[in-house]
């Protein structure tokens, strides 16, 4: 039984989730007393060899500029032709995949769990424990057909490194013609991503307008954070609708998640709960929010984020 990791990029470089991804794959192949292997489409500048200290024994290549652009389609032909000999497949499960890790799953018929949050048990058949229910339970759900698909929720295995170095090999296949052609692509620039960061500021209403907004983006700026907002933030145009976060935003997982002046409606925290440590700052002490934070501030934003930044402004400084 052999693992293969699918690794995401973009811009020329691997995501971070990726190399949790890998990590996680090399675990799992030592678990099944197999090697881990990963396939990487479009143009990479990083060192594929140093993933030999992520686990990984052999990287399969298809330098290909078409495969640049994301095509969900093209892509799991390519990843399904890769995983012929390889009984676990994983995946980060983030956009690419949660767009290709169903479409593989079906092709191959493979049994897929989405959203891992641990090693699979292998001591009585092949269980996999993930969050259900928006994080607010685990399941733990026995996948019995031969090949196995893991989507590994960012943020959520500790990455341990060795040493070693990959093997990197090209891999030969048929690309498809995309049946979708990208048109045009607008990225946000100089902003580091939500879905990749480690600390988020966020700021809800309780900033009462966009011209109150510094209060995220000095903070954000300091600790080297990605900024975010809570849907109604995005409903009136306070911030771009990128930035929303929650169950019907995008769901992240950083270390550190800091809300200012966000009540914590259950829909907003579904989107956040993953994160490793919640800062709360608020005015109302009966704010949701606080239920669910490690750390809660109960005062006006106005009057504690000043305080926070110049603090955090004067140890940066130090």
């Amino acid at each position: 039984m052999s693992v293969l990791v699918f690794l995401d990029q973009a811009d020329g470089h691997i995501k971070k989730s990726s190399f949790e991804a890998a990590n996680y794959a090399a675990k799992t192949a030592e678990l099944l007393n197999t090697t881990a292997e990963a396939i990487l489409l479009g143009n990479v500048n990083d060192d594929l060899a140093s993933l030999g200290n992520y686990g990984i024994k052999k990287v399969h290549t298809v330098s290909d500029a078409s495969l640049n652009a994301f095509d969900a389609q093209v892509y799991t032909n390519i990843i399904a032709a890769a995983a012929a000999s390889a009984d676990v497949i994983v995946f980060s499960n983030n956009t690419t995949g949660k767009a290709v890790a169903p479409r593989l799953s079906v092709k191959l018929k493979a049994g897929l769990v989405s959203g891992a949050i641990a090693l699979p048990e292998t001591g009585n058949g092949f269980i996999v424990k993930k969050t259900v229910f928006s994080g607010k339970a685990f399941a733990n759900i026995s996948v019995n057909t031969a090949k196995k698909i893991i989507s590994l929720n960012p943020n959520s295995f500790s990455i341990s490194l060795g040493t070693g170095t990959a093997e990197v090999v090209p891999f030969a296949v048929n690309i498809d013609a995309p049946k979708v052609e990208v048109v045009s692509v607008n990225k946000v620039s100089g902003e580091v991503p939500l879905s990749e960061a480690d600390i988020v500021v966020s700021g809800g209403r309780g900033l009462k307008g966009p011209e109150n907004w510094g209060l995220v983006t000095d903070l954000a700026k300091l600790l080297g954070a990605a900024t975010a907002c809570s849907r109604p933030v995005a409903d009136i145009n306070w911030r771009p609708h990128h930035e929303h976060v929650g169950q019907t935003g995008l769901a992240i997982a950083p270390n550190l998640y800091i809300a200012i002046g966000i009540s914590g409606a259950i829909q907003h925290l579904a989107g956040v709960n993953r994160s490793k440590t919640i800062v709360v700052i608020n005015k109302d002490p009966e704010a949701p929010f606080f239920k669910a934070a490690d750390y809660g501030i109960v005062g006006d934003a106005f009057e504690v984020m000043p305080k926070i930044i110049d603090a955090v402004r004067k140890l940066k400084s130090a």
